[in-house]
């Protein structure tokens, strides 16, 4: 009978991830082969969408324009552009194992899906909005109650890893829960400034956005986020490409 040669493969594994020397590194390096399918960061859009919804429903609630009926008005576009785009990002942030983008763009993508159809049905006279209604607003309150914990686990979280993220959370959770408190108690001085803090909260998220965008496309920091650890935060600096061989996967980098 002929021995068949042992290969390189079966020689490097010993059944436990490691290579014959003992370097789990070079056991990685000699057994992974990688298909990538790359997408942009789906922050990116989440956090525009994130930002243009609650910029135009906290400057009505500022008191910075509009009327009873401006609500109704903007139920499209907080529906599509604040609802299903950030829903959509959130489920892309899923794809690149973003924890934190995914539970935070799937819970605010989630809520303004809501927020449009709840003002749909208020268009057509089958509910009352919250404003001409205690009991429209106290359900309304709850709401925001349930997005306030979703969002000041999320603010906590971000602070770890980048600085103006955690902003964008800190002032979304600060105005969701003033928003709550506001509705619950029927305090409009408090739903007035739940209304400035969410503004606060919509350019903060612009910005981060933006600072995305740049840093994307410049493939250098411009706008820096406050980044933690060893990612690049000064304007100039590029990003670094980190090998993960540590969770098994050399050559990809888990987030966005």
């Amino acid at each position: 009978m002929t021995q068949q040669p042992t290969t390189h493969s079966a020689r490097a594994a010993d059944g436990h991830g490691q290579a014959a020397d003992g370097n789990e590194f070079t056991f990685w390096r000699e057994h992974t082969q990688i298909t990538l399918s790359p997408v942009a960061a789906p922050s990116i859009l989440g956090l525009y969408g994130l930002a243009a919804a609650t910029f135009i429903v906290a400057a009505n609630l500022a008191g910075w324009y509009g009327n009873e009926a401006t609500p109704v008005v903007l139920a499209p576009f907080v529906f599509t552009f604040g609802g299903i785009a950030q829903f959509l990002a959130g489920m892309w942030a899923y794809r690149a194992r973003d924890a934190l983008a995914t539970g935070v763009h799937g819970a605010w993508g989630s809520f303004w899906i809501a927020y449009g159809l709840y003002y749909f049905f208020v268009a057509f006279g089958v509910l009352p909005g919250f404003t001409e209604s205690p009991i429209a607003a106290g359900g309304f309150g709850f709401w925001f109650i349930a997005l306030a914990a979703i969002t000041w686990v999320g603010s906590v979280a971000a602070a770890v890893e980048n600085l103006a993220v955690s902003a964008v959370l800190l002032t979304l959770a600060a105005g969701a829960t003033l928003l709550a408190i506001g509705l619950l108690g029927e305090f409009s001085g408090l739903q007035t400034a739940a209304g400035w803090v969410l503004v606060a909260s919509a350019v903060l998220a612009w910005y981060t956005a933006s600072a995305m965008v740049l840093e994307a496309t410049f493939k250098r920091v411009v706008l820096p986020m406050g980044k933690r650890a060893a990612e690049p935060n000064k304007p100039g600096e590029e990003p670094k490409r980190t090998i993960q061989y540590q969770v098994g996967e050399p050559g990809v980098k888990a987030g966005q």
